[in-house]
């Protein structure tokens, strides 16, 4: 539920219906008082799992990427291995986990670059993105509902893709900016 006690805070929530669940979202709708101080309603899609993104990458400056079909875009999309972590699990497990499953890449560092808020005017998804180095390779081990695609590229040939518009996922596009920008600054080295 909102929290009215925050001073932030210029909305009330007088009360909430689930309305939709699954086994990863739950939808509620809450009757509220809005900023203006009218009566309105929100809905919004609570999700059950944390969003994690990986950019693995070598020394060298290669990373490798994910192509398969989203169902919601009715779209092929070439993305950073992501996956969904259980709320009550620590998002580096999550990462370490999800990195293995979809490309059969285990790494000795992880590094958390950073955490996002993905359409928050309507979810809570909250997503954290991580850079996976000192790398080895195993075998995938895809889930039942994946048909995966794994691409090995240059950092800076995805950053183009982010670029032209080919990479339109939420999370790769700021993982990449994020990489791109601390090689860019000299931060991390390749």
């Amino acid at each position: 539920m909102i929290n009215k006690k925050d001073p932030l805070n210029s909305w009330e929530t007088l009360s909430s219906e689930l309305v939709y669940e699954s086994a990863w979202i739950a939808v509620n709708k809450h009757q509220t008082i809005n900023p203006a101080g009218n009566p309105a309603i929100y809905s919004v899609v609570n999700f059950k799992n944390l969003a994690i993104g990986i950019v693995p990458l070598s020394e060298d400056g290669y990373t490798w990427l994910v192509g398969q079909w989203r169902y919601p875009l009715n779209a092929y999309s070439w993305e950073i291995p992501e996956g969904g972590g259980p709320l009550g699990e620590a998002p580096i497990d999550t990462a370490i986990r999800e990195l293995k499953e979809e490309t059969g890449i285990v790494a000795k560092k992880f590094e958390e670059i950073m955490q996002l808020h993905l359409s928050n005017s309507a979810t809570d998804e909250h997503a954290f993105v991580f850079l996976a180095t000192d790398l080895t390779f195993e075998e995938s081990e895809p889930e039942e509902t994946e048909d995966l695609k794994v691409k090995k590229i240059h950092i800076n040939e995805v950053f183009d893709m982010v670029m032209k518009g080919e990479i339109t996922d939420g999370i790769s596009v700021a993982a990449i900016f994020k990489v791109k920008y601390l090689i860019d600054s000299g931060t991390l080295k390749i």
